[in-house]
């Protein structure tokens, strides 16, 4: 690792709750995600530190009273040094981009990042921490099944290893726990996650798309749809709350890709068609197109991903962590706003509904 371990500067200028006397170390807190878990740790009066290498983009936390420390989660030396003086601990760190999802990197992030954390939690003496997996790690299924929190791990033809890795990390975490049973680990499973500003996976891809083609093409398969704040919300309530050995999935209205990119253009106030192509033409599809070297509307890579179905039961995260995801169309409506606004589908006039939508869902 390029990054060296360093003493964790001081918090820039921000507002924040009433201090709680706890100190948070947060992995990826720079993130689509982890942005959002940090604002809301500092506005209910913890001091927050943030994981960050001196490549990283950190605009989205520049304006929050958080404390930093540089360095890599694949860096063992330079995450034990900045966990120190820590009480708890959330990572999120992982992979940020499609391109990613299924190179060398996501072991050396998801895996050793994570054995690198949980053996920096008992150094430092950091007695609770929360791992971020995925739902897609619980494995989705080709038919519509709901999976919950004791779903079993069956990864067979999954075909990605992002959710290989995440499985493989939470294998680490029952380790870990059995090796050290007075340090509580609570694994968090969040489903596919939506909201204003996510450039980096889901958002800029399939929705833009189901606005800006005609007709709006899906494919079988179907997803949780989830909100960002609302899963941000659920992390901070699985440290608060969350029972240690237990496993949380933060899930919202299941949809089948249909389903969504028919209630996407719906909220955009198009009229057109929406199609479903067959699995196997849009795999032959697929691979032609990358043959020739053309754009493809899903990337090879994660092909066997995209065409299961990830839906899933938050029952027990409602019912212990008081987690409360919003609608579907809550959820969705003010990301197509921010498509809009910020160029990533053709201009248009953007329905009132829209704007009033949006300034319901404030960035952090």
């Amino acid at each position: 690792m390029t990054d060296t371990p360093t003493t964790p500067t001081q918090p820039n200028a921000g507002a924040a709750g009433e201090p709680s006397g706890r100190r948070v170390f947060v992995t990826g807190g720079h993130g689509f995600i982890g942005a959002r878990v940090v604002a809301q740790l500092l506005a209910q009066g913890d001091t927050v530190r943030c994981l960050v290498r001196t490549t990283s983009d950190t605009a989205r936390i520049d304006h929050l009273n958080v404390e930093r420390a540089t360095g890599d989660v694949r860096d063992a030396a330079s995450v034990a040094a900045a966990m120190a003086g820590c009480h708890a601990c959330i990572h999120l760190a992982s992979v940020s981009s499609w391109d990613q999802i299924n190179s060398p990197v996501v072991t050396e992030t998801v895996i050793d990042g994570t054995r690198n954390v949980l053996a920096a939690a008992v150094q430092a003496g950091v007695r609770r921490t929360v791992f971020v997996s995925t739902s897609i790690a619980v494995n989705g299924s080709k038919k519509p099944v709901v999976h919950d929190e004791r779903s079993a791990f069956e990864l067979v033809g999954s075909g990605l290893k992002y959710a290989e890795a995440k499985n493989a990390a939470e294998t680490l975490v029952a380790e870990h726990l059995a090796a050290h049973p007075d340090f509580e680990v609570v694994i968090v499973n969040p489903a596919e996650v939506y909201g204003p500003e996510d450039t980096a996976l889901v958002t800029a891809g399939n929705l833009r798309d189901f606005i800006k083609d005609w007709p709006a093409l899906a494919c079988k398969g179907g997803t949780a749809v989830t909100h960002v704040d609302d899963v941000a919300s659920g992390m901070v309530a699985a440290l608060d709350r969350g029972r240690s050995g237990e496993r949380y999935i933060l899930g919202g209205d299941n949809l089948t890709v249909t389903e969504l990119a028919r209630l996407t253009v719906e909220i955009a106030g198009q009229k057109k068609p929406v199609w479903t192509l067959p699995n196997a033409l849009l795999k032959g599809v697929v691979k032609t197109l990358a043959a020739l070297h053309l754009p493809t509307p899903v990337i090879p890579d994660v092909l066997d991903y995209a065409t299961r179905y990830f839906f899933m039961s938050s029952e027990k995260a409602k019912k212990e962590l008081g987690y409360a995801p919003r609608d579907a169309r809550a959820c969705i409506t003010p990301v197509v706003f921010w498509l809009r606004e910020a160029g990533h589908v053709p201009a248009s006039k953007v329905p009132a509904q829209l704007k009033s939508a949006a300034a319901e869902s404030p960035s952090p």
